[in-house]
C-alpha cells in the first residue's frame, strides 16, 4: 500500500484529500498545511480547510512556518512516505519534494505549460479563454515546470466566473489526482517534459490593483476581468463622489448600443437612475449588473440605484 503525505491549504485541495482517503490502494499518513491564521472581526485563529478535513479523519497534521527547518524535515521523514501529493500549497525546497522514494506530484489548475503561477483560474478567465483544465506533474526545481503525468481539459462556459470555474476544476483536480496516484502505484505513470511553446501566459499572484477597472480597455476585456475576479477578490472602480464600488457581474452591450453617447470619454457614467448603470470604455459600453457599494451589501444594479441619490452622485 502506497504511503502518502498530503500537502494543501484551501478548500480547493479538500476533494483531492478526501478522494485519496477513500481509495484503498493508499494510506494518507500525514497532512501538511499552513499555520492557523487570525480571521474575521474577532481575529480568532482559523484552521485551513485542509486541516479541518484532516482533523475530522484523525490524521496527523503538521503546520510548519519554515519548510527548511531541520526539525520539520526530520518529522516529515519519520512518516516514511512513498509519495507526496501537493495541491494549492507552497513552493517546496528540494529537500522536501525530493524526500519520498517516488518523489512529489502537484495538481495545478491549468493546462501546463500555460498559466504557471499562483492564480491560473483567474487569469484564464481574464484572458477570455474558452477552455482550461487540470494538470498533474512531478515537482522539480522551477515552479510548475516538472514533467507531466496527465491533463484533463475543462470547458469554460460564457456564464462562468471565478467562483463557478473554481468548483469545476476542484472536482476535476480530485479525479485527476486519483488517476495519477493509481498510475504511479502501478508503475505506469507517464513523465513527459512540458512542451516549449512560443507564447506562454503566466498566472502571477493577484494584487489589489489587478481588480481596478481601467476604462482605456475595451468593454469585453473589462467584462472578462470582472468574471475572473468574481466573487473574490472582486473588480472595483470609484463612483464620481469617490466611493468604491465593487463589480461582481458586468457585460459589454450589444453592437448597436456599444458606442455610447460620447466614446471619447472613457470612464464616463450613464444611468437612467432606475434600471441601468453603464460606463464608457475605450471600445463600447460596459453594463454593470451586480455591484456592492462600500459598507453595503451586494445587490443587482436596480436595487443599488434605488438606494442612492442618483442625481447627487451621477447628476441625473
Amino acid at each position: 500500500m502506497l504511503r502518502i503525505v498530503f500537502m494543501g491549504t484551501p478548500e480547493f485541495a479538500v476533494p483531492t484529500l478526501e478522494t485519496l482517503l477513500a481509495w484503498p490502494g493508499c494510506q494518507v499518513v500525514a497532512v501538511i498545511t499552513a499555520p492557523d491564521k487570525p480571521a474575521g472581526r474577532g481575529r480568532q485563529l482559523q484552521e485551513s480547510a485542509v486541516k479541518q478535513t484532516a482533523v475530522r479523519h484523525a490524521l496527523p497534521v503538521l503546520q510548519p512556518t519554515n519548510l527548511k527547518s531541520p526539525e520539520f524535515q526530520a518529522e516529515l521523514r519519520s512518516y516514511a512516505a512513498d509519495l507526496q501529493v501537493v495541491v494549492a500549497f507552497r513552493m517546496l525546497p528540494e529537500a522536501v519534494w525530493n524526500m519520498p522514494r517516488l518523489g512529489s506530484i502537484n495538481i495545478h489548475a491549468s493546462l501546463l505549460p500555460q498559466y504557471r503561477g499562483a492564480a491560473p483560474i483567474n487569469w484564464a478567465l481574464i484572458h477570455g479563454d474558452t477552455q482550461t483544465g487540470v494538470t498533474s506533474f512531478f515537482l522539480q526545481h522551477e515552479i510548475d515546470t516538472g514533467n507531466l503525468i496527465y491533463q484533463d481539459a475543462v470547458d469554460i462556459a460564457a456564464e462562468d466566473d471565478f467562483g463557478t470555474l473554481y468548483e469545476k476544476l476542484k472536482a476535476a483536480g480530485a479525479a485527476l489526482a486519483l488517476r495519477s496516484v493509481q498510475a504511479i502505484a502501478a508503475g505506469q505513470a507517464p513523465s513527459i517534459p512540458q512542451p516549449a511553446l512560443a507564447e506562454l501566459r503566466p498566472a502571477p499572484k493577484l494584487q489589489k490593483e489587478t481588480g481596478r477597472l481601467d476604462f482605456q480597455q475595451s468593454a469585453p476585456a473589462l467584462a472578462n476581468l470582472v468574471r475572473g475576479l468574481s466573487p473574490v477578490p472582486t473588480a472595483f472602480t470609484q463612483l464620481p463622489d469617490g466611493r468604491t464600488l465593487k463589480v461582481f457581474k458586468a457585460q459589454p452591450l450589444d453592437d448597436e448600443e456599444a458606442s455610447g453617447p460620447d466614446a471619447s470619454q472613457p470612464g464616463r457614467w450613464y444611468t437612467d437612475g432606475r434600471t441601468y448603470l453603464r460606463l464608457q470604455t475605450a471600445n463600447g459600453l460596459l453594463d454593470l449588473l451586480d455591484v456592492q457599494l462600500e459598507g453595503k451589501k451586494r445587490m443587482p444594479v436596480p436595487d443599488f440605484l434605488r438606494g442612492i441619490n442618483t442625481s447627487q452622485v451621477f447628476g441625473v
